[in-house]
């Protein structure tokens, strides 16, 4: 009796080491998820194009398996490599998370280069002549997930830049937990986008004094929406890339530009009483999106140079 006794005892404590792991997980998760609002942002509102031009009943199916997709990203390959480079390379976190940060600076340049000089970006997918609606289906579900796959990167580079635990078990669960949380909240936001308008469409033919305007103001409203989506994300995308510079630099020892920040965001907190904390925040994002569009700016002129021997060659030929 005294040993199942003490076999209970153990099951008991093991149960409360494992509750105060999930609990701490999952505050972590929450609190990390928050960090990656940039780029959860900007692929919520890159993936609608993915369903342009299909049929409608096919649109829910298509973002279930881009969501599929992106889990997969996530769980099966990004969480491993994340949880390798914690034990085996941890030096190379903040040289990675930089890149992801010059990546999504440079991504957010382009577009900001894209509306000043009225320039059409270059199209997402690529549709050969010839495709029936199955492979064309199949051509952006692979795009998408192609695509997604950068952004996941980011995200969880992100996530296990800001985990605070040190045990191997914690990072893990909050990874996952970040994984799943952040694929619904992007994927759920995805559907709810792509079917307003279809949901509009049958408010306004049912008609009435209140289902009939909704349904008008959907319709209509949500092509504006999109585009201030867009405009919202590639915000967050050049104020979380310039932000992960940042503070990327300081980190070697190059802490001016954390520190200009800094000071902008404190004249801004003495100079306003009102929702200082607020004004505060929104100036240094402010500071960090400005750092991310000469760091896109000179990451697009990089690119550029380097490509143009290439670009020169398939001219000629």
């Amino acid at each position: 009796m005294s040993g199942l006794l003490a076999l209970l005892d153990d099951v008991v404590a093991l149960a409360k080491v494992a509750a105060a792991t999930i609990d701490d997980a999952a505050a972590q998760a929450v609190k990390v998820g928050a960090k990656t609002a940039g780029v959860v942002v900007d692929d919520a509102a890159v993936t609608p194009r993915y369903v342009t031009g299909l049929a409608a009943a096919r649109e829910l199916p298509i973002v279930g398996r881009i969501a599929l997709g992106s889990l997969k990203n996530k769980i099966l390959f990004l969480l491993p490599v994340a949880l390798l480079l914690t034990v085996f390379l941890p030096q190379a976190i903040t040289p990675l998370l930089m890149l992801g940060g010059l990546y999504l600076a440079y991504e957010g340049f382009e577009k900001v280069l894209h509306w000043v000089t009225h320039t059409k970006p270059a199209t997402i997918v690529t549709v050969a002549g010839g495709l029936d609606a199955q492979q064309l289906e199949d051509q952006r579900v692979a795009g998408a997930i192609r695509t997604d796959f950068i952004l996941s990167a980011e995200i969880m580079a992100i996530a296990l830049a800001n985990i605070t635990a040190p045990d191997l078990t914690t990072k893990a669960l909050v990874l996952a937990t970040v994984a799943l949380l952040v694929t619904a909240a992007v994927y759920g936001a995805v559907a709810l986008i792509v079917k307003a308008d279809d949901f509009g469409v049958a408010l306004a033919q049912r008609g009435g004094p209140v289902s009939g305007p909704i349904g008008r103001a959907l319709v209509y409203g949500m092509p504006p929406f999109l585009q201030v989506l867009s405009v919202v994300g590639t915000i967050a995308m050049l104020w979380v890339g310039g932000g992960i510079l940042v503070h990327g630099l300081a980190e070697y020892g190059i802490a001016g530009p954390e520190h200009w920040i800094h000071d902008v965001s404190e004249a801004v907190r003495s100079a306003v009483p009102v929702v200082s904390d607020a004004l505060a925040w929104i100036a240094g994002a402010l500071g960090a999106a400005v750092v991310g569009v000469v760091a896109g700016a000179l990451t697009a002129l990089l690119v550029k140079v380097v490509t143009l021997p290439f670009a020169s060659n398939a001219k000629a030929s």
